[in-house]
């Protein structure tokens, strides 16, 4: 779905305007003006506070999200193309996709402890799920004799995987990180508020909680809001670069 400049414009000035006349009724500290917002946010980018914090959770989603589509896809294109291991792996994917990935955060901080692996692990385990189901079922529906064709034309292992395998999982892995960039977002912030004192999630809790600065509280969620947007329009441009085919007219 293609979002024209202007609309995204307009679509920001009204949220902006709705979030001033909401700090105009209220009239209290815990919600400031943007203007407020938008000053404390340039401040600590400026000074690198927030950008430090802005960069380490930056790492952190992108590490677990390599990850998972390095290990997720080809196991998704194994189970799609696979009956023998899709009816062995099924009911275990099925036992663990729906349960909600927050509930291991204090497992795994337990056994990776309070670094960035721990944080790594929990956005690696939302996406992997994601990825792996919709890659396999996307796999599952390659027609057999278009297969058995790029196959009579000499292709080995490696040209089925570049020519077939690859371009038919790459709409399905964008369609996965897109669903998925909002809830790898609002875990890591949880996960930040654990044992850190890096990452937006700490300096949310931080500023908001411990000194009381809404302002600076604010600009925090503003950042990790822009991180995710950030996220989604990158996956947008990959799908638009990486799978042109699907925007053919």
């Amino acid at each position: 779905m293609s979002i024209r400049r202007r609309d995204l414009l307009l679509a920001s000035l009204l949220i902006l305007a709705v979030w001033q006349a909401a700090a105009w009724l209220i009239d209290r500290p815990i919600l400031p003006t943007p203007l407020a917002v938008l000053f404390v946010f340039w401040r600590d980018l400026a000074n690198g506070e927030l950008l430090g914090h802005f960069m380490v959770s930056l790492w952190r989603v992108m590490a677990g999200t390599l990850l998972a589509i390095l290990t997720a896809a080809p196991a998704g294109l194994a189970l799609g193309q696979s009956r023998r291991f899709n009816r062995f792996f099924s009911p275990i994917i099925y036992l663990l996709y729906p349960i909600p990935k927050v509930v291991f955060v204090p497992i795994i901080l337990l056994f990776f402890g309070i670094g960035d692996a721990a944080k790594i692990v929990i956005i690696f385990l939302i996406l992997f799920f994601q990825i792996l189901v919709l890659v396999r079922d996307q796999a599952a529906t390659l027609r057999p004799e278009l297969i058995q064709s790029v196959r009579s034309l000499g292709a080995g292992r490696r040209a089925l995987f570049k020519y077939v395998y690859l371009p038919a999982s790459l709409p399905a892995i964008l369609t996965a990180l897109r669903q998925s960039v909002g809830t790898a977002v609002a875990v890591l912030y949880i996960a930040e508020l654990f044992a850190t004192n890096k990452g937006l999630g700490y300096y949310i809790y931080f500023e908001g909680s411990t000194l009381l600065d809404y302002p600076a509280m604010y600009a925090g969620v503003v950042a990790m809001s822009l991180l995710g947007l950030g996220m989604y329009f990158t996956v947008d441009r990959l799908e638009r670069w990486l799978c042109p085919w699907q925007y053919v007219s």
